[in-house]
Parts: C-alpha cells; sequence; structure tokens
C-alpha cells in the first residue's frame, strides 16, 4: 500500500506548510472556534484506508496563540491534480501535482468507513488503534450502492447509504466516548423503539486521546423532522398538531423510564439529586441574569423585560427555596422539536449528543428529567412564534399554552414519579427554573444573532415574572 506519509514522492508534511489546509479549516461551519485563528496546525495521527485514490483517515490537531489547541476528524483523499487551470471544486490544497480534498465532500469516499465498521476492522499504527464496530444484525451494504450528504450540519457530516443506514462522523474530537454513541448504545440494548437503532461505531485510542469518531445508525426514509411538521400543520391541522404532542410526551416519558431503569450502570444509575445541585443550578443562572441584563441593548424588542434582571433574580431564588425532588438520570441534553421525526411507527428522538459546545463531561452529567421537559417547552415557544417569521401565518390563540399542556400531561401520566419532584406545584417550579435558563441562553443567542427572533426568549422571561 502506497506509504502515508510519503505519496509518489511527495511528503505530506507540505500540506501543513501550506497555508491552504489552515484557511480551509477555519471556514468549515463545524470548526468550532471561529473567532480564534489557528497559529499552527499538525496531523498527529494518519492511517491509509485505500491506496488507489489514496484515502487517508487523519486527526488534525489545530494550536492557538493562547497554547490551547482542538483536534479534529478528517479524512483526506488524494487524486492527481487535472491541470493547472482546471476547476477543483471542495479543494483544500494542490500540492505539487496531487489534488487533496476532504473525503466526506465526496459521499462515496465515505463508503470505505462503513466497510470497515460492517467487517469489525482493527488498524494499529505506531501511535495507536482504529477500531471498528458492528452491531449484530446490521445490513449489508453493497459497495456501489448510492449515498448521499445530507443536512447541513454545525458540528458533525452526515451519510446515508442505500436509503438504508446514516453515519454521522464527528468532526471536533474530544477525550472520552461521545455520549450519541453511548446513549444510542444503551437505548438500543434496552429495546427502546422510539430511536433510529445502533448498527455500529469507529473509535480512536491512543496517545493523543481516545474519542468516538462516528456512529451508524437506521435510516429512515421518509420521516419528516418535528420542526417542520410544526410549521405545516400548527396554522392549518392544529388538533392534530396537539394529539401528536400528546404522543411526543408519552415517548419522552418512556425515554426518561428507560434511562432511568438500569441501577447497575453507574454511567446511567439514577441517582438522588445532592443538597448542592439546585444551588449550583441557580447560581449559574444568576451569573447568567447578571451577565446579560447589564447589556440589554435600548431596543423596544427587549422592552418587556428591561430593568428587571433584580425582580428575575429574586423571583429565582424564591423559588430555589422549594428545592428539587426526583432522582437524577441521563437525559438527552438537547432536547427539541429538531431533535423528533414523526414517521409511520410514531416519534422518533434522534441527536443524542447533547449541546455540542457545551464540554463532553458536562454532556455526560445526570440532571432533573424535567431539563428535557423544559427545552421542549421552549420549543413550542419558539415554533407558535416561528409560523409568523418564517411562513407569515399565525398560530391560533393560545397555541403554545394548549401545546405545553397536551404535551405535559401525558409526560406526567406516563414517567416514573421517582424521577419528579413530589405535587405539580414543585415540578411546576423546577420547570420554571429550567426554561429561565433556557429562555436566558436562548436571549444572549439571539441579540446575537437574529435580532427579529429576540421577542421569543423574551416572551419566555417574562412568563416567569408574571407568574405567581
Amino acid at each position: 500500500m502506497t506509504d502515508p506519509v510519503r505519496l509518489q514522492g511527495v511528503d505530506i508534511a507540505q500540506l501543513l506548510e501550506d497555508e491552504s489546509l489552515r484557511d480551509w479549516i477555519q471556514l468549515q461551519r463545524w470548526y468550532a472556534s471561529k473567532s480564534r485563528s489557528v497559529t499552527g496546525i499538525e496531523i498527529v495521527e494518519r492511517v491509509a484506508l485505500r491506496e488507489e485514490p489514496l484515502l487517508l483517515l487523519t486527526l488534525v490537531q489545530t494550536r492557538f496563540a493562547t497554547g490551547t489547541h482542538e483536534l479534529y476528524q478528517l479524512p483526506l483523499l488524494f487524486r492527481q491534480a487535472p491541470g493547472p487551470d482546471a476547476p477543483s471544486p471542495d479543494l483544500i490544497a494542490r500540492i505539487e501535482e496531487w489534488d487533496v480534498y476532504d473525503a466526506l465532500a465526496d459521499p462515496l469516499q465515505a463508503h470505505e468507513l462503513l466497510r470497515r465498521v460492517l467487517a469489525t476492522d482493527e488498524i494499529e499504527t505506531d501511535e495507536g488503534r482504529f477500531s471498528f464496530h458492528r452491531v449484530e444484525g446490521a445490513p449489508e451494504i453493497p459497495v456501489d450502492s448510492p449515498a448521499c450528504l445530507i443536512g447541513v450540519e454545525q458540528s458533525n457530516s452526515s451519510i446515508v447509504f442505500d436509503d438504508r443506514v446514516v453515519m454521522k462522523a464527528f468532526r471536533k474530537l474530544e477525550p472520552g466516548i461521545n455520549p450519541e454513541l453511548e446513549m444510542l448504545m444503551f437505548l438500543t440494548r434496552r429495546g427502546f423503539e422510539n430511536i433510529a437503532p445502533l448498527q455500529g461505531w469507529y473509535e480512536y485510542e491512543g496517545q493523543v486521546l481516545s474519542s468516538t469518531l462516528g456512529v451508524v445508525q437506521d435510516y429512515l426514509p421518509g420521516a419528516v423532522g418535528g420542526w417542520e411538521l410544526a410549521l405545516d400543520e400548527i396554522s392549518s391541522e392544529p388538533s392534530a398538531f396537539l394529539d401528536r404532542l400528546g404522543s411526543l410526551g408519552e415517548v419522552t416519558a418512556r425515554m426518561h423510564n428507560v434511562l432511568g431503569s438500569d441501577a447497575g450502570d453507574p454511567a446511567f444509575s439514577p441517582e438522588e439529586p445532592s443538597n448542592e445541585a439546585l444551588s449550583l443550578l441557580t447560581a449559574t443562572v444568576d451569573e447568567d441574569i447578571e451577565r446579560i441584563f447589564s447589556r440589554l441593548p435600548d431596543d423596544e424588542r427587549v422592552a418587556p423585560i428591561a430593568g428587571c434582571g433584580q425582580d428575575v433574580r429574586e423571583r429565582l431564588a424564591a423559588r430555589a427555596q422549594i428545592g428539587v425532588g426526583g432522582r437524577v438520570i441521563r437525559t438527552h441534553g438537547d432536547y427539541h422539536l429538531g431533535q423528533t421525526l414523526s414517521t409511520p411507527r410514531g416519534w422518533v428522538i434522534i441527536d443524542f449528543e447533547g449541546e455540542p459546545a457545551r464540554p463532553l463531561p458536562e454532556r455526560r452529567q445526570k440532571r432533573s428529567a424535567l431539563r428535557d421537559v423544559a427545552s421542549m417547552l421552549r420549543s413550542f415557544a419558539y415554533v407558535t412564534s416561528a409560523i409568523e417569521i418564517l411562513r407569515g401565518r399565525r398560530a391560533p390563540d393560545d397555541f403554545e399554552q394548549q401545546a405545553r399542556d397536551r404535551f405535559l400531561s401525558a409526560y406526567v401520566e406516563h414517567v416514573d414519579s421517582s424521577l419528579l419532584p413530589a405535587g405539580d406545584a414543585a415540578i411546576s417550579n423546577l420547570l420554571s427554573i429550567f426554561e429561565l435558563e433556557k429562555a436566558l441562553y436562548e436571549l444572549r443567542y439571539e441579540l446575537n444573532n437574529r435580532p427579529d427572533w429576540i421577542p421569543i426568549p423574551v416572551a419566555g422571561i417574562r412568563r416567569l415574572l408574571d407568574s405567581v
């Protein structure tokens, strides 16, 4: 096989000396530190997956002036350059007579990764080991089957093969098992029906780090995203969508029941919340209140909460006196309508990796199940307003409240009561704290990115102030 360090006399180190790779990485959606410039770049691990055309699976480290660094997965495809004047879309760099591409920009190249997953391959290097794992019963996918890149993802690349399986390759890597793999493995083994089951994964273990590189799941052709479905149905068939939300509340409850069902697995065993848990949460939210309200712009869109920072903090403090209650478990961690699919067999929940911007250990922490619930309730607020922003139509009066009631009623009816605080008042209280946490996050995001959406989180914060 072609030496992965030298390519017919061309030292791959030249790729690092060329500024093209550094510039290209900083332009990608999955590059996490867009406010920081890369001062150095290094391929810290590589393995040749195929000889012709050469396909390298590399781990690329970006360094910053502060002395910190980040690690990314970057499969590289080498082709002979077609000529100095020939167009080269998606080109990373041209090294002498070779063009270098991001291999996942050509979905057919990802067949090599899938093939190794299905073959349970293992590749040793001088620095570590790449391992590919297949779940028993995973379908065989012909190497010449269609493949396509789907979506525009912030931190991953997903490729669908033969309309049967989808592979998600994680771009930014952190040490440890990715929650996506961990959660899918747990839920698949316990037969939870409302997910796309895990079919395989691949990972790296070595001196640089040990990390999940990608997962393979069933693909659900014809599924409709929950967010898109809501935009279509809330103004045209509101009663039908409310019925769907009742079903989603039940599915959410069953997910939490399964996640809290194994006392023998330390990573998933339910626990009693510590006395400090609520204090830590409210202290964090209090800091967010101080930071955001001190910088509110002079803008009529924030007028309903302008000057109310102290009122919000006092209301938060009063609610914190009631306490937490309910066991803490592993949760979805980034739960909203966009993380659901409507299928002929009912709701399917997707994307279990948590909020990618948060550190991986934080995403694996056990929390109250109500944090997921609060995040979904905030999603109802968003989609109710987004219909007018995106579609120029209005949701029925009081639809958001009806959606909340329908979802919550079904959820509370079907969830294991040991996961919740005792009594409706305590449940409502803890939900309001989590909703405030989420609304503050939303406000910070909208102030920086989508000014027209600012009234949505403002209304959520106002709801807390107006509640008894």
